[in-house]
């Protein structure tokens, strides 16, 4: 008994080591290249509609259509996040690039508000400092689950304050919740990385279920990177104006 016992620990952790030297690496690869493809789509698409005239009137002249969009993108993130069980890959897959699209449709108006310089310039500062905090949290040996969870309770905090500053309109207030928003968003890129990291360690296989994981890994950490974008251009970018 205890060399079968003995037996059976070995070839689960023969296993356990093929797993991490084959399919985790590829699901790794998986989460990056469905966030780059959602970011590229994001920014054909803000880039098309900014250069559209007829589209941007349209949008500015109908505020059914502008708030349609915006509670159509929230609708689909807590949708697919809700229902990504029952989800076929392929239906989540398309809903996550409609979601791209239209959240291209609503970031055309930078392209209005900030220089194509400065767009480019802040972008590639996002990109480096996102790389950096994701290596760090995958790489980490620290638990960062205790930070996250706090991170999580500022992020709300950021929401709210953001929310009531729509109404108090304080340029210094919305100033410091873009810097706060920065130190959320780059916090949350290492926690976010090493939870999925550790999600797609636990999965049994490579099948649709890990493939669903690793698609959903993707939407947050797309979300990090053009939340930290945009935080960093409202603080580094140069207004047309």
């Amino acid at each position: 008994m205890e060399l079968q016992r003995f037996e059976q620990e070995v070839m689960s952790a023969q296993e356990t080591r093929q797993w991490a030297a084959t399919a985790f690496p590829a699901l790794m690869r998986k989460v990056y290249v469905w966030m780059a493809l959602a970011l590229v789509i994001t920014g054909f698409t803000a880039y098309g509609v900014a250069n559209s005239p007829a589209i941007l009137q349209m949008i500015v002249s109908s505020k059914v259509l502008f708030f349609g969009i915006i509670i159509g993108e929230l609708a689909l993130v807590w949708g697919v996040s809700a229902a990504i069980g029952r989800l076929s890959l392929t239906t989540a897959t398309l809903l996550f690039v409609l979601y791209s699209v239209l959240n291209g449709v609503t970031m055309s108006f930078i392209f209005l508000a900030y220089t194509a310089e400065s767009i480019t310039s802040v972008f590639l500062i996002t990109a480096g400092t996102f790389a950096a905090m994701a290596l760090f949290g995958y790489f980490t040996k620290a638990d960062l689950s205790s930070m996250g969870r706090i991170l999580f309770m500022a992020l709300i905090g950021l929401i709210v304050a953001t929310i009531v500053n729509i109404f108090m309109k304080s340029s210094g207030l919305a100033m410091i919740l873009n810097y706060v928003g920065v130190l959320i968003f780059v916090g949350l890129t290492a926690w976010d990385t090493q939870k999925i990291k550790q999600m797609l360690l636990e999965a049994p296989d490579a099948g649709e279920t890990a493939q669903k994981v690793a698609l959903m890994g993707a939407l947050t950490l797309y979300l990090d990177f053009i939340n930290l974008f945009i935080h960093l251009l409202r603080i580094l970018g140069n207004s047309r104006n």
